[in-house]
């Protein structure tokens, strides 16, 4: 009996351990993204090492790892230091491709900011097929019409606007614009911004007029929800 109580009493105080200790790592992120929201990105960077570290106390192929890492990452990234986000970035990556395999969420978003890292970074070559990549996962995971697809239809987009080549960025955003509509409304200001991103783009190939005319859109769409 007394064995039996004891055993009890040492299981109850383990799951208060864990839940503490899930606890404790839960606060730490909470904490990294109040700092984010507030631009102050070096308490950030100490917060989301915090959370790494707690986070790998439940194992270092944990989920909670990989996530802690991606917010890491993304503070780099918004400190301009290209350099410590790639690994960290990759590191989220290989975790979440252990737990979940290739075709997953986590999969596409952490494959889409390395895309983005990399356009950022100047490197084109290494940021389009990552891009590709987590197009073509949102496309299988979430068909042709989410929202999450135009959004990675914008960062391709993008990535050819700094290329200099403007016609394969045209397909790209109207693409995005028609999802976008579909999905959002045609009010909503997502789609005001593809309405310029385009416009923008249109300029550059030289069809002033009918950018012109995605600019009057925009602008309408912009003043009606001030």
């Amino acid at each position: 009996m007394m064995n039996s109580f004891f055993m009890l009493a040492l299981s109850l105080f383990l799951l208060a351990g864990s839940a503490c200790q899930q606890q404790t790592w839960e606060s730490a992120m909470t904490a990294g993204q109040q700092a984010v929201e507030q631009g102050n990105y070096a308490d950030a960077e100490r917060v989301f090492l915090v959370a790494v570290r707690k986070a790998e106390e439940f194992g270092l192929e944990d989920r909670r790892v990989a996530v802690s890492l991606s917010q890491l990452a993304q503070v780099y990234a918004g400190q301009g230091k290209y350099v410590e986000a790639e690994p960290v970035y990759l590191q989220a990556l290989k975790i979440y491709q252990s737990a979940h395999g290739e075709l997953h969420a986590d999969v596409a978003a952490t494959l889409n900011n390395l895309g983005v890292l990399h356009r950022m970074y100047g490197q084109y070559a290494q940021a389009e097929p990552l891009l590709m990549r987590a197009l073509a996962i949102k496309e299988k995971l979430l068909g042709l019409d989410h929202p999450d697809v135009a959004l990675s239809l914008v960062n391709l987009a993008q990535l050819h606007v700094v290329q200099q080549n403007p016609e394969k960025a045209e397909s790209l955003y109207r693409r995005a614009l028609a999802i976008r509509e579909r999905a959002l409304g045609l009010s909503h200001p997502e789609v005001a911004k593809t309405l310029e991103d385009l416009a923008n783009v249109l300029r550059k190939i030289g069809r002033a007029d009918e950018a012109a005319s995605l600019e009057r859109r925009a602008k309408h769409i912009r003043a009606t929800r001030s």
